[in-house]
């Protein structure tokens, strides 16, 4: 009897001439791979692999029990399961379950096998043993708290299917092939054709017809399309009353019995539509989420902490996207020790906005960040002119008072850019800094974080 769960796939993206990304759930997204769409796995890091961006947030990702809660809630079959943070309710658990069970850490990230969170308990020294290794376990930098025990599944063979937003070509897209039991990115880049790629119309989603289309271009045995045809049409069911960006099942499985199962799940929330969904705040861990990231979502600013020095401040996903890099290229010449150099602290979007509140809010989040020894500033005035950028900032240092106790650079451009720069040499703070180009921007605030730093130590 084969009784495991493949562990799950994994994956980051990082920006393409540095690595300013930290170990963080991953989001699965479009990508090319050999000259095929594919998917491929981002962490919090507002990044997508190839060309298109995305703002951070836009995503809630769930554990594999809360997935699996909304696969059966929506007809899709799930094996059931008990979620704990004890050893001894691991235990109860497998008693009311009855053995054999999986003992699986609870975390936002694939690879959960591999690191030693996914056990098989025969009998309930085992679970004991399991659950009290795998309660702790860091896997990729995230502290297991909770572990999942659930039914041990004879497994005959092993699928994969998922729908998810297909961004470049603006609308969504089914995934399947029968060969399951593997990291999806390596199938995808390793034998691309044996993935299916099935648009989905979002007027006529997935009916009868449509999910035959989709197992068959997966090239399901038949003793198992009739069971494929329907969990696909549940799964998608799923798709849409979740507000969901990605709804996965890796393994989908034929058991013992020859019934197909989603064994693990993996789903997406979009979290713009969470004002349709008032049950779905339920699903949110917050214990388990970076708390100045929480701190400025109850703001409503695009911020996602970054493991470096530099605190980055822009208006637009782009212009931001590009000053991570270029404070990365520009911190390669500033060494930390330990292999390190200077690197940006946090991704933060202010928009089109940058009134003083909204500064002020971004400045109070990033300079709470013990992380942080220095801010880049760096906004293109559009909508938006320079000059109130300029006003903006300057009454934000006002507000913030003796909390504002690191340095600024700025560095301005676009609508009203000279009234902007001269409203800021005229406060003439001390703090405060101005760039002519925003290479020379990066170039300043890293050297400013790299004294700053080291004499820290």
């Amino acid at each position: 009897m084969t009784a495991r769960h493949p562990p799950g796939p994994a994956g980051w993206a990082t920006s393409p001439a540095t690595d300013v990304c930290r170990t963080v759930p991953p989001v699965r997204v479009l990508t090319t791979v050999n000259g095929a769409t594919g998917i491929g796995t981002v962490g919090n890091c507002p990044r997508r692999i190839g060309t298109t961006f995305a703002s951070p947030g836009e995503a809630v990702d769930l554990y594999e029990y809360q997935a699996k809660e909304l696969f059966s809630a929506h007809g899709v079959p799930a094996p059931p399961g008990t979620v704990v943070t004890s050893v001894q309710d691991a235990v109860s658990a497998a008693e009311s379950l009855g053995l054999p069970v999986m003992v699986k850490s609870q975390v936002k990230i694939g690879g959960r096998g591999k690191a030693g969170g996914v056990k098989f308990a025969l009998t309930l020294d085992d679970v004991r043993t399991h659950a009290g290794n795998i309660l702790g376990l860091s896997i990729k930098g995230l502290i297991t708290r909770q572990v999942l025990i659930t039914p041990a599944s004879e497994i005959a063979q092993e699928y994969y299917v998922s729908f998810l937003l297909d961004r470049s070509n603006r609308t969504y897209l089914a995934m399947a092939t029968h060969e399951g039991g593997m990291e999806i990115e390596q199938l995808a880049e390793e034998r691309p054709d044996a993935l299916a790629r099935i648009a989905v119309d979002a007027l006529t989603g997935v009916d009868a017809a449509k999910a035959a289309e989709i197992a068959d271009a997966g090239k399901f045995p038949a003793e198992v399309r009739d069971q494929v045809i329907a969990v696909l049409q549940d799964l998608w069911k799923t798709f849409v009353a979740e507000d969901a960006t990605l709804v996965e099942v890796n393994p989908l499985v034929k058991d013992g019995d020859g019934k197909v199962v989603a064994l693990d799940g993996k789903v997406s929330l979009d979290d713009n539509a969470a004002f349709r969904h008032p049950d779905h705040a339920a699903l949110v861990d917050n214990a388990a989420e970076n708390p100045l990231e929480l701190r400025a979502k109850e703001k409503d600013l695009n911020y996602v902490k970054l493991d470096g020095q530099v605190g980055i401040i822009g208006n637009g996903a782009g212009l931001v996207m590009s000053t991570l890099d270029v404070v990365a290229y520009a911190g390669e010449k500033y060494p930390l020790g330990d292999g390190r150099s200077v690197k940006p602290a946090n991704f933060l979007d202010i928009g089109g906005g940058a009134s003083a509140e909204v500064m002020a809010n971004g400045l109070d989040i990033i300079l709470s960040d013990p992380d942080v020894s220095s801010v880049f500033v760096n906004v293109f005035g559009g909508i938006t002119a320079c000059d109130a950028v300029a006003n903006g900032i300057v009454k934000a240092l006002e507000i913030l008072g003796a909390e504002a106790n690191k340095p600024l650079v700025v560095r301005l451009d676009g609508n009203n850019v000279d009234e902007g720069r001269r409203i800021l040499a005229a406060a003439n703070h001390p703090l405060v800094t101005l760039a002519d180009t925003m290479d020379d921007g990066a170039d300043q605030a890293a050297a400013k974080a790299h004294h700053i730093a080291t004499a820290a130590n």
